[in-house]
């Protein structure tokens, strides 16, 4: 495939050039090590690229949702929800490169929403605005597979920085609208994977929640880039939110994450997440993933034994906790 129309800026080199510090300095600072700070990124991130679609749920009432409580909302929205936050846990296992496995992540975010899930769309789409007005068509349904194709070809296949091929992809995805419904929020998501594909830290970082605040400049840089025939405008876009998301970031990592495990639900919520993939933990593991130190690390599991949640066993010579037989 030649490349997509779009020129090489001056803001996209400097703005990419502080993305590729920002990632050196997350990195070293390991901001994907921490489960609680994980979770809390994933439900931003699910909330803000839902609620651009008009999803209602707000980030409570998404947690919520995950968490397993009942939340008064329309089931369209909570099936939302609980079929994006299975595709982005799952977002280390999607070949960014591959269509089937862009068809089984669209199979399993639209699930129950559609029937063409998992399927390229069969008829012919056009994008309006607000008013009616048709701002452009897609692509003619017998040329979307061969299109999406050869758009992840060119992705896999070119020398430019991932951050910014990722976002020509994105805008090229939107052009040609290969699905039904849910074009929005996979777009999203496979920017994020190409991302993820050149740091693992973007599969934790909710640059969803930021295109979700600047949602009418997304937009706008849409139109725009549509308007000229090039991507050029909405590649500046996504740059500057990728790096608001960093920075914000940051700013969250030099904070003591202990701050954020002082409530006793997220807590006790850590401890269930981690037990989930394991049968045992330790003091340490408290200490490593909640950031507090080894003495508050043994009151929060004395605490959990004392409210039948765990039970302390024997490992050798060390003390480890599991769930209790009742919990």
């Amino acid at each position: 495939m030649k490349n997509p129309p779009f020129e090489i800026t001056q803001a996209m080199l400097t703005d990419a050039a502080e993305i590729s510090e920002l990632v050196g300095r997350l990195s070293a600072e390991k901001l994907s090590s921490g489960p609680i700070l994980r979770r809390t990124n994933r439900i931003r991130t699910i909330q803000g690229t839902l609620a651009i679609e008009q999803n209602s749920l707000s980030v409570e009432q998404v947690t919520a949702v995950l968490n397993g409580r009942h939340v008064i909302a329309p089931p369209r929205d909570i099936a939302e929800v609980q079929n994006a936050f299975a595709v982005y846990e799952s977002l280390a296992r999607l070949d960014p490169y591959s269509v089937a496995s862009l068809l089984d992540a669209h199979g399993r975010m639209m699930r129950g929403l559609m029937e063409e899930a998992g399927q390229f769309r069969s008829g012919a789409v056009g994008v309006a605005d607000s008013a009616g007005n048709i701002l452009h068509m897609g692509t003619l349904p017998r040329y979307v597979p061969e299109s999406v194709e050869r758009l992840l070809q060119w992705v896999r296949d070119s020398e430019l920085p991932m951050v910014i091929k990722s976002s020509v992809f994105h805008y090229e995805f939107e052009l040609i609208h290969p699905f039904a419904d849910g074009n929005g929020r996979m777009g999203r998501l496979w920017h994020t994977r190409l991302l993820a594909e050149w740091n693992p830290l973007f599969a934790w970082l909710p640059v969803e929640s930021i295109i979700h605040k600047r949602q009418r400049a997304y937009y706008d840089a849409i139109n725009a880039s549509n308007c000229a025939g090039a991507s050029t405008v909405f590649i500046e876009f996504m740059l500057s939110a990728i790096k608001a998301a960093l920075l914000e970031a940051s700013g969250l990592q030099a904070r003591p994450l202990g701050r954020n495990a002082q409530n006793a639900a997220l807590r006790r919520q850590f401890v269930l997440d981690y037990l989930k993939e394991n049968e045992r933990i330790r003091n340490a593991d408290l200490c490593d993933g909640l950031g507090v130190s080894p003495a508050t690390a043994s009151r929060i599991l004395r605490e959990l034994c004392e409210d039948g949640t765990l039970e302390r066993v024997r490992d050798g010579k060390f003390r480890v906790y599991r769930l209790a037989k009742q919990a």
